[in-house]
C-alpha cells in the first residue's frame, strides 16, 4: 500500500468503518480526511468527520436545507435517519449520532475554520 504512514492509517479506518463504500465516494472521502486542517487530528477521527461530511453534502439534502434558511446544527438534525442510512448501505455499524466528545470538539474546530 503506497502513501504515508498517515494515509495508510485512513484507508485501514475507511476499510474498516464502510466496507462497502462505492470507489467513487471512498476517493472522495479520502480527499477529504487527507486535508492539511484535519492533519492534527487522529487518523481515525478524521475519516468519521470526513465521511459524515461526505455523506451529509453529496447523498442527503442537507446543502437544500441550508438554503432554505436551515441552521447547520437543525440542517444536520434533520437528515441524520437518511446519512446513517447510506452509511448503513456501506456496512457501517456507527451512528452519525455517536459522535463522541473529542470528535465534535474537532468538527467545531473545523467548521470555524
Amino acid at each position: 500500500m503506497a502513501g504515508t504512514k498517515r494515509q495508510q492509517a485512513i484507508r485501514k479506518a475507511l476499510r474498516a468503518l464502510a466496507p462497502g463504500i462505492p470507489l467513487s465516494d471512498a476517493e472522495a472521502v479520502l480527499t477529504l480526511a487527507e486535508r492539511r486542517h484535519m492533519k492534527d487530528l487522529p487518523p481515525a477521527t478524521a475519516l468519521w468527520l470526513a465521511l459524515g461530511s461526505h455523506v451529509r453534502h453529496v447523498h442527503t439534502d442537507y446543502e437544500q436545507l441550508l438554503a432554505d434558511g436551515y441552521e447547520r446544527e437543525a440542517a444536520r438534525f434533520f437528515i441524520a435517519d437518511e446519512t446513517d442510512a447510506v452509511l448503513a448501505g456501506w456496512g457501517c455499524q456507527r451512528s452519525v449520532s455517536e459522535t463522541g466528545e473529542a470528535e465534535e470538539e474537532a468538527l467545531k474546530a473545523h467548521l470555524q475554520r
